[in-house]
């Protein structure tokens, strides 16, 4: 399991952030659970609220300080904030941030494994041009990465947004987002 022992004291860089998540592994990036979210509260909760207003943008600067901000900014409240609306309050300076490092071409300093956490903050968008985007960028992954993307960007073309956020986000489901969230095999996150 990935060390949860990082200190408040210690001065948190990159590649804490980069060895941690590749330390947990696919199981966990994308399965987690509630003993992976506290892990990830324990550990990165100060650096997320630190990116959150901005204090690691300079991290955007390298490759790897891009791919960890990408991942405090999107993956990591994911996990921290399961269930609740802070699980989203960082897409948008996740997707400035993966958009930038995407132009300046830092995510082909990585394998697919790790590339496709640029992808992610487009595939977690619920607006259909960085959809768009998403699948552009997995078609070059690869894997189950083209899979996915088309399958977000299916929900969003069909709803405009992704039903499962509703309650969490205090929207009001429609008829049609009702019927598909009764769906035991309705997306949900």
């Amino acid at each position: 399991m990935p060390n949860a022992a990082l200190s408040n004291a210690t001065a948190l860089n990159a590649n804490d952030v980069i060895a941690f998540w590749l330390e947990a592994g696919p199981e966990l990036w994308f399965g987690g659970g509630p003993g992976f979210d506290a892990r990830c509260r324990a550990a990165f909760l100060s650096a997320w609220q630190d990116a959150r207003v901005g204090r690691l943008d300079r991290w955007a600067e390298t490759p790897d300080g891009a791919l960890a901000l990408v991942l405090l900014l999107d993956q990591m409240p994911r996990n921290m904030f399961r269930g609740t609306a802070d699980a989203y309050a960082t897409d948008p300076a996740a997707r400035r941030t993966a958009h930038r490092a995407i132009e300046r071409r830092f995510d082909r300093a990585f394998p697919p494994e790790l590339a496709r956490f640029f992808a992610l903050p487009f595939m977690h968008s619920e607006d259909p041009a960085d959809q768009a985007l998403s699948v552009f960028l997995a078609e070059g992954l690869g894997g189950d990465a083209p899979r996915w993307a088309r399958h977000h960007a299916e929900i969003v073309a069909r709803f405009g947004r992704f039903p499962h956020r509703n309650a969490i986000l205090g929207r009001l489901s429609r008829p049609d987002e009702h019927a598909y969230l009764a769906d035991p095999d309705a997306f949900r996150g």
